[in-house]
């Protein structure tokens, strides 16, 4: 499997952030520190690319968010020197939660509610970018991208993404090299979106076994016969490589019906094709 070097991929992200905000016309980022290792690797990138005094963290808890995430989010804000706030969200998403009708299934319910809260997130981030004068901070990772285990306009919404093209074993590696607190680096994926949530158990399987897979299917192009031949499951490649496909939406401006009269002004954006953060759903 080929890996980006951690070294290679902090110098490459933090440029991009640098040029990325003086395009845009701005100096400063907000970027939401859940506690996990995505959110503390984008913004010790952040910091890096800017300086500390202009990357503002946002803690958005719930009320069934574990205390550890809290915990965890101060240790990193700490551990770069930001300044960091909190957001409780649980008034915002529970007056909407509150008047959904009650499906049989608890996931169905679940990703309902888990899309709700990571969309109330999102409306904090930008109300607090533009307070500052700031952008938002994309933190999803590829992993997550082409899997799309991300929530449009929640945790997928953001100005830039510095990470979307690392996978979750690269950004792991990122942080070591970063030096960031051990028990960010160490604790398991969870968006806590509900309590005992589990990335790794929503999705089926382990981020290391889909980072390898995904790198020989998508990065290496290599064939159904060639992948079984490297140990990986029939059943696990077809469902994968379907999630890829279907999801592709998820990586995409949203499409518009187009006009050969209509022109693009010079330098605007095309949009960026990994943007995402850990966790969240559809």
């Amino acid at each position: 499997m080929t890996w980006i070097e951690p070294a290679e991929a902090l110098e490459k992200c933090t440029q991009f952030v640098r040029k990325s905000l003086q395009d845009a016309g701005r100096e400063a980022l907000v970027v939401g520190l859940s506690g996990g290792i995505d959110s503390a690797v984008a913004a010790a990138v952040a910091v890096r690319a800017i300086g500390a005094d202009k990357v503002f963290g946002i803690m958005m808890p719930y009320r069934t968010s574990s205390a550890a995430s809290l915990t965890d989010a101060e240790a990193v804000a700490t551990s770069l020197a930001m300044a960091v706030d909190k957001v409780e969200i649980t008034v915002m998403a529970d007056a909407f939660i509150s008047s959904l009708d009650r499906p049989d299934r608890m996931r169905q319910s679940n990703i309902r509610q888990g899309n709700i809260m990571a969309r109330c997130r999102m409306i904090v981030l930008y109300d607090r970018s533009a307070r500052n004068e700031a952008l938002v901070l994309g933190t999803g990772n590829r992993t997550e991208s082409l899997l799309g285990y991300t929530t449009l306009y929640g945790d997928n919404a953001c100005a830039f993404n510095p990470l979307g093209q690392l996978y979750k074993t690269e950004v792991r590696t990122l942080a070591a090299h970063l030096k960031l607190p051990q028990a960010v680096q160490e604790k398991a994926p969870s968006a806590d979106l509900w309590e005992g949530q589990s990335d790794e158990d929503e999705l089926g399987l382990t981020y290391a076994v889909a980072d390898r897979l995904l790198v020989a299917l998508v990065d290496e192009g290599l064939a159904p016969r060639q992948l079984q031949a490297l140990g990986f499951d029939a059943d696990l490649l077809a469902k994968i490589e379907h999630r890829v496909k279907t999801m592709a939406f998820k990586r995409a401006l949203p499409p518009v019906c187009t006009f050969a009269e209509r022109k693009e002004p010079a330098g605007v954006a095309q949009g960026y094709a990994e943007v995402g953060r850990e966790g969240g759903f559809h």
